[in-house]
C-alpha cells in the first residue's frame, strides 16, 4: 500500500519535471542566490557569535552584493545549470566543488582589495563561507537528485518484514560505473527496484555503493535471503565472453531470470526503460570471444571498390552489408529477391550512410540469382569488383521437401552468379557455404557442396566454356573464387535459438530432435567478419573454414536457456517443473553432428582462426555434363534421378531414405500411361511420399526403373487388384519407386503382389 506522503508528493515532483528548462534554471539561480547569502550570514555568525556589528543592508551591503555577483557567474561558467538534476553524477559534484572554491577565493580577493573595514572582517569568515556554501549548494542538489529518483535519501522503510508489493527487486551484477548508471536509471523508472550489487572484486564485498550493499558472488544465497531479489541484471559490458560465460554458469544454480543491460550510450541519454533490458546473449553461453580483426584483410576487397551482396536481406547478407559499409566501399549493391527484406536493409543502411558516409552510393536491386541475365546486367552496369554470394535456401527440412527448388537456387543460382562474374570481369567472388556441405545427408548440404565444386572447377580454368550458353565462345576467367564454410549462426532466421525462446515464452515444451545432437555455433557478426577476411586471403579455389572450438550439445543449450529464464525443468524426477524438454526425433536429412572438413588435409593460414581445406573436386570438363544431366532431371521433376546424380557427383552424400520433394502440380499430360481399369485412380489418388530404392531388392529396383515400369503396369489389369493392394498410380517418375515398394510390401502377405512384381501373373495366364 502506497504511503499518503508518496501519493501527495508525486504531483509536485511531476509538476517540477514538467517545467521548461528556462524555468528550472531560473529557480536554481534564485535558490543559489539565497544559499550564498545564507552561507555568508552564517559564516559571520559562527565566527563572531553575534550579528550586531554586521549590517547586510548597511555598511556591509557591498559584501552581500559582491558574494552572489562573484559566485553566480562562476556557477554559470562552470556548467552547474546545465546538469540534469535527477541524473547528477560524480562529475557534476566535482564541478560544484570547483565552482564554490573559486567563488570563495575571488570573494577573498574582493575583500582584500576593498581595504580595511570597520569593524574588520575576520579571515576565518572566508573558510566558513566556503564550507557552508559547499554543504548547502552541493547538499541540496544531492537531496533533489534523490527526491526526483523517488528514493528519498535512499532510506528504506523500517520494518521487520520485507514488503510483498512494489516493483520487482533486482540485483545488479557489476558495481562499476555501468552498474551505478543502471541503478540510477532503474530508480528513476520505478518499474524495477535495485536492492544490491554483486561484484567479483573482493575489496568491494561488504561495502555500500550508491546506497546498495555489495555482495561477493559466493554469497548469493545470503543476498537473496536478505534482499529478496527476484531477478539479476548483468552490468558488465566490457567483460569478455569467456568471463560472462563463467558468470552465467555460476548463476544457473539459482532459479532467477537473468537479463543484460543495454549500451552505455543509451543509459547516458537517460532513455532506459525496463523493456530495454535484454535477454542474455546466447553467445555469452558459448563463451567464445570474437574473431581477431585484421584491418588490412577487412579492407582489401572493399575500400574504394564497388561491392555487391546477393541475398542482401538475409541474416548473413544483411550483416555483411553492415560491415562492408564500415570499411568504406565506393558503391554497395544490395541484390535481393524478397521485396520486404530489400526494403528493410536498404532503409537501415540509408539512415546509417546519412550519418556516417554521405558520399557512398547504395543501390537496391530486386532480382533472383537464378536469372543469369539480370545478374550479368547488374554486374556490368556497376562494374562490380567484389561479389559476396549469400543467397541460398538453408532450412534443411524445407529444402528436403522442395528438392528441385533447393538445387536450382543453391547450385544453379551459384553457377549463374559465377558465370555472370566471369563474363563481367569481377575480380573476387566469395561464396558463403556451410558445414552441412561436408559428407551431406540432405539436399541442402549436397546442393551447397555441389556449388563449391562449381567454383573449384572454374578456378582451374583460364578459359571457361559456359554452361547453357551454346552461342558463346569460351570466356577468359580473371575471377578469384573463394568459399567460406562455417556452422550454425546464432539468431539467424530459422535457427534454433529464436525457436527455443518462443517455446519458453509459451510455457513449453521445448522440442529437441535428439538428446545427443550437437552443432557448431557462431554469431552473425563473427560469420560476416570471417567471410570478409577469408575472402581477402583467397588465391583461387580456396575453401576456408573457421576454428569454431568445441561443438555445442543442443540439449545443454536448451537447459541453460530455461534456467536463465528463471524457470525449472520438468523431468521424471521433477514433475512439477515449469518447462518440459521433448525429444521429437531427427528430421529427414538431419545429422547428429556436423563436420567442417571432408578430409584431414586442413592447413593453417596467417589468420589464427581460419584454416584452408584441401578437398578433391572434378575438373570443369567432367562436372559440366553432370550439371547438364541434373538440369534435365530438374526440368522433368525426376527426383530419383536428381538424387542419383547428387550421389554420383558429391563425395560422401548419404541421403535419408525418403524422397520428400515432389512437384506442386502434376498434370495428366505429363503422366505415365494409365493402365485400363484404373483411370479412376488417377483422379482420386492424393499426393503421396515416394520411397527411395536404397537397400531395395533387385526385383523392386527393376520394377521401379522406367523399362521395368512399362513391364509392371500392364500386369495390373483390373480395378479390384488396385483397390485391394492399395497401389498408387505412377503418374510421374518419383511415384515409380512408391509403386515398386508398395508391391514389395504387399508381396510379403499377398501372392498377387508377388506375381505382379515378378511377372509370374502373365506366365500363369
Amino acid at each position: 500500500m502506497k504511503s499518503p506522503h508518496k501519493e501527495s508528493s508525486q504531483p509536485i515532483r511531476q509538476r517540477l519535471l514538467d517545467l521548461s528548462h528556462a524555468q528550472k534554471r531560473l529557480i536554481q539561480v534564485g535558490v543559489d542566490l539565497l544559499l550564498v547569502w545564507l552561507a555568508l550570514w552564517l559564516a559571520f555568525y559562527i565566527r563572531l557569535e553575534d550579528m550586531t556589528p554586521i549590517e547586510p543592508l548597511g555598511d556591509h551591503a557591498w559584501l552581500f552584493t559582491a558574494a552572489p555577483a562573484v559566485a553566480l557567474p562562476i556557477f554559470v561558467r562552470l556548467g552547474m545549470y546545465r546538469a540534469v538534476m535527477r541524473y547528477l553524477g560524480n562529475e557534476a559534484l566535482l564541478s560544484i566543488a570547483r565552482a564554490v572554491t573559486l567563488s570563495a577565493l575571488l570573494l577573498a580577493l574582493v575583500i582584500l582589495l576593498h581595504g580595511k573595514t570597520s569593524p574588520p572582517i575576520p579571515r576565518s569568515v572566508i573558510f566558513n563561507y566556503w564550507g557552508l556554501s559547499l554543504l548547502s549548494i552541493g547538499g541540496l542538489r544531492i537531496a533533489m537528485r534523490q527526491y526526483f529518483t523517488g528514493d528519498w535519501f535512499n532510506l528504506r522503510e523500517l520494518s521487520f518484514r520485507r514488503p510483498e508489493n512494489g516493483p520487482p527487486r533486482v540485483a545488479i551484477y557489476g558495481a562499476g560505473s555501468a552498474g551505478n548508471q543502471l541503478a540510477h536509471a532503474l530508480l528513476m523508472g520505478h518499474a524495477l527496484r535495485p536492492v544490491a550489487f554483486i561484484d567479483d572484486d573482493a575489496h568491494l564485498a561488504g561495502r555500500t555503493i550508491a546506497g546498495l550493499p555489495v555482495y561477493a558472488p559466493d554469497r548469493l544465497e545470503r543476498m537473496l535471503g536478505e534482499t529478496g531479489a527476484t531477478e539479476i541484471v548483468l552490468a558488465i559490458p566490457s567483460a569478455s565472453r569467456s568471463r560472462r560465460r563463467r558468470i552465467l554458469e555460476m548463476l544457473q544454480a539459482h532459479p532467477l531470470p537473468v537479463r543484460s543491460m543495454p549500451s552505455i550510450a543509451k543509459l547516458a541519454c537517460g532513455r532506459l526503460t525496463v523493456n530495454d533490458l535484454q535477454e542474455v546473449d546466447i553467445a555469452d553461453l558459448l563463451g567464445r570471444d570474437a574473431l581477431p580483426l585484421r584491418p588490412e584483410l577487412q579492407e582489401r576487397c572493399i575500400r574504394g571498390q564497388v561491392v555487391m551482396v546477393t541475398g542482401a536481406g538475409g541474416s548473413i547478407g544483411a550483416e555483411l552489408c553492415r560491415q562492408i559499409l564500415a570499411n568504406g566501399p565506393a558503391t554497395l549493391i544490395l541484390f535481393e529477391h524478397s521485396e520486404y527484406n530489400l526494403y528493410s536493409i536498404h532503409g537501415e543502411l540509408e539512415r546509417r550512410i546519412h550519418r556516417e558516409a554521405p558520399g557512398l552510393r547504395l543501390v537496391p536491386v530486386l532480382g533472383s540469382v537464378r536469372h543469369g541475365s539480370r545478374l550479368l546486367d547488374t554486374l556490368r552496369h556497376w562494374r562490380v569488383d567484389t561479389l559476396y554470394h549469400a543467397a541460398a535456401y538453408k532450412h534443411v527440412p524445407l529444402v528436403e521437401v522442395n528438392i528441385g527448388e533447393g538445387v536450382l537456387n543453391n547450385t544453379f543460382g551459384t553457377l549463374r552468379a559465377a558465370q555472370a562474374a566471369i563474363r563481367a570481369g569481377v575480380r573476387s567472388f566469395v561464396l558463403i557455404s556451410t558445414d552441412k556441405a561436408v559428407r551431406p545427408t540432405n539436399v541442402m548440404g549436397g546442393s551447397k557442396r555441389l556449388a563449391e565444386m562449381v567454383l573449384q572447377a572454374f578456378s582451374g580454368e583460364r578459359e571457361v566454356e559456359l554452361f547453357d550458353e551454346p552461342g558463346l565462345s569460351p570466356q577468359p576467367n580473371r575471377t578469384r573464387f573463394t568459399m567460406v564454410r562455417f556452422g550454425n549462426v546464432l539468431g539467424s532466421s530459422g535457427s534454433v535459438i529464436p525457436l527455443f525462446r518462443e517455446q519458453i515464452r509459451n510455457g513449453g515444451p521445448i522440442t529437441v530432435t535428439h538428446p545427443e545432437i550437437t552443432r557448431y555455433f557462431m554469431t552473425i557478426p563473427e560469420a560476416a567478419q570471417l567471410v570478409i577476411q577469408a575472402g581477402a586471403m583467397g588465391e583461387g579455389g580456396d575453401v576456408f573454414v573457421l576454428d569454431m572450438g568445441e561443438p555445442v550439445k543442443i540439449l545443454d543449450l536448451a537447459e541453460k536457456m530455461v534456467r536463465l529464464s528463471g524457470l525449472s525443468l520438468r523431468t521424471k524426477t521433477s514433475p512439477d517443473g515449469d518447462i518440459e524438454i521433448r525429444f521429437v526425433g531427427l528430421r529427414p536429412g538431419e545429422k547428429l553432428y556436423e563436420e567442417l572438413l571432408i578430409g584431414d588435409g586442413a592447413t593453417p593460414t596467417s589468420h589464427s582462426r581460419i584454416m584452408r581445406a584441401h578437398e578433391e573436386h572434378l575438373p570443369w570438363r567432367e562436372l559440366k555434363p553432370r550439371l547438364e544431366a541434373l538440369a534435365g532431371a530438374l526440368e522433368a521433376d525426376d527426383f530419383p534421378r536428381i538424387r542419383e546424380l547428387l550421389q554420383r557427383t558429391v563425395s560422401g552424400y548419404r541421403p535419408s531414405r525418403e524422397i520428400l520433394g515432389r512437384p506442386l502440380q502434376e498434370h495428366p499430360a505429363s503422366c505415365q500411361p494409365v493402365p485400363p481399369g484404373c483411370t479412376w485412380w488417377f483422379h482420386r489418388m492424393p499426393g503421396r511420399t515416394a520411397k527411395t530404392p536404397d537397400g531395395a531388392c533387385p526385383a523392386v529396383m527393376a520394377a521401379a526403373s522406367r523399362p521395368g515400369l512399362d513391364k509392371t503396369l500392364p500386369r495390373i489389369t483390373d480395378e479390384a487388384t488396385w483397390r485391394r493392394l492399395d497401389l498408387p498410380c505412377p503418374r510421374s517418375a518419383d511415384r515409380s519407386f512408391l509403386l515398386a515398394e508398395t508391391l514389395a510390401r504387399q508381396a510379403e502377405t499377398d501372392p498377387a503382389a508377388t506375381n505382379i512384381l515378378t511377372g509370374k501373373e502373365r506366365q500363369n495366364r
